[in-house]
């Protein structure tokens, strides 16, 4: 049985957070919607969701009666594919974990597939444009590496859509792979997504999710390891704004001896009714001895009338392990640090922006794309400039 251990306590120095494995999701994970029941609200992972805005997503009501644009650019060398459903190789680095994710698997026609092959390094990103034109859509990629390849892949999300989509990652052993996925969705948007990682013997992922667009954005980025030696690392940023309902549910599934695992996700919100969920479930199952993991959420409330939900899940089958923590904050801007500045001569928009920049700062910078990080840094200035107060 799964120790589970109160809020508060420690063991070995380590403060820990949990629930019983099951109470995490509603339903065993499938492919099949029908193996999922309409969800209400109440389970535990959907509490935070208003389900009235996910347009029918949740409980098959949305009809695909629109559309998104994908396109791709890749360097040479890399495969680039429209398949259908009944392609082997999608599916296969995890199932769907809720109903909107089955929805989606169930729903989509083609899917895109890139590929880079075995031993190659590329120089340039791959980026993939994902642009809704109206209406709803379901969708489906697939990006995978082989043995000891390497790659940077750009998701960029931009439009009007009602979307529910899946993306699996793949990677071979000793792959290295950064994806960067960016949801700069126009106001009205809806953006339902489950990301999937299957990290292969020493591959290496790094994940950087950046979520500023859409009228509800639900994301759901997963990690399993296929063998020992996989390294992932998660990084977040998002900026919540008036009426915006932005959550990030991750899970990292440690069932495999000698892994690591490291989160950091960052938000800021502003105006009224702005509401950011940040989930962060750790599972260190018995068999994965050697486990290094830890997770960290912080979020900075820039006005009255916004709302954060923040809510690290560490549970412990096994007692070898390296280390395992976590750590949750949130609080509001504060005076001091803007008075600070401004004695200093720096007008107030301009301490502000300076404060708030510097609190996003290290996980821009992990993006490693010098005209993506500018592009981000300008989408936050301009959202501060935007401030109601």
């Amino acid at each position: 049985m799964a120790e589970t251990i109160p809020a508060g306590s420690t063991t070995d120095g380590v403060i820990q957070v949990g629930q019983p494995t099951d109470a995490r999701v509603s339903a065993p994970a499938s492919y099949d919607v029908a193996d999922f029941p309409v969800p209400h609200g109440r389970e535990e992972d959907w509490r935070f969701t208003p389900l009235e805005r996910l347009r029918g997503l949740h409980d098959g009501t949305a009809v695909a009666d629109g559309g998104v644009k994908v396109e791709v650019s890749a360097p040479e060398g890399v495969t680039v594919e429209t398949v259908g459903r009944d392609d082997a190789r999608l599916g296969k680095a995890g199932k769907p974990v809720d109903r909107v994710a089955a929805q989606a698997y169930s729903s989509f026609e083609k899917a895109s597939v890139v590929s880079v092959p075995k031993e190659t390094v590329l120089t340039e990103p791959v980026r993939i444009s994902v642009h809704g034109e109206g209406g709803t859509a379901f969708g489906h990629q697939l990006i995978e590496l082989d043995a000891f390849a390497e790659a940077v892949v750009v998701i960029d999300h931009t439009g009007d859509a009602t979307l529910a989509a899946n993306v699996e990652y793949v990677l071979g052993d000793g792959a290295k792979l950064t994806v960067v996925s960016v949801q700069d969705w126009d106001d009205a948007a809806v953006h339902a997504g489950q990301h999937t990682a299957l990290v292969g013997r020493d591959a290496s992922f790094k994940s950087v999710v950046v979520t500023f667009g859409g009228d509800l954005v639900r994301l759901h980025p997963r990690v399993i390891y296929g063998a020992p030696g996989g390294e992932a690392e998660l990084y977040g940023l998002y900026f919540t704004d008036n009426g915006q309902h932005q959550e990030h549910r991750l899970f990292i599934d440690h069932d495999t001896p000698h892994c690591r695992s490291n989160v950091a996700y960052k938000g800021a919100l502003q105006g009224k009714d702005a509401h950011a969920v940040w989930i962060g479930d750790v599972l260190i199952r018995a068999e994965a001895e050697g486990t290094d993991t830890y997770e960290l959420n912080r979020n900075l409330v820039l006005t009255d009338g916004a709302r954060v939900d923040s809510v690290p899940n560490l549970e412990i089958e096994t007692g070898e392990i390296v280390g395992a923590g976590h750590a949750s904050a949130t609080g509001r801007f504060e005076d001091e640090q803007l008075f600070y500045l401004m004695a200093r001569g720096i007008p107030a928009d301009e301490a502000r922006r300076l404060v708030v920049r510097g609190f996003f700062a290290e996980l821009v910078q992990q993006i490693g794309i010098p005209e993506l990080e500018e592009r981000l840094i300008a989408k936050i200035e301009a959202e501060l400039e935007a401030s109601v107060g």
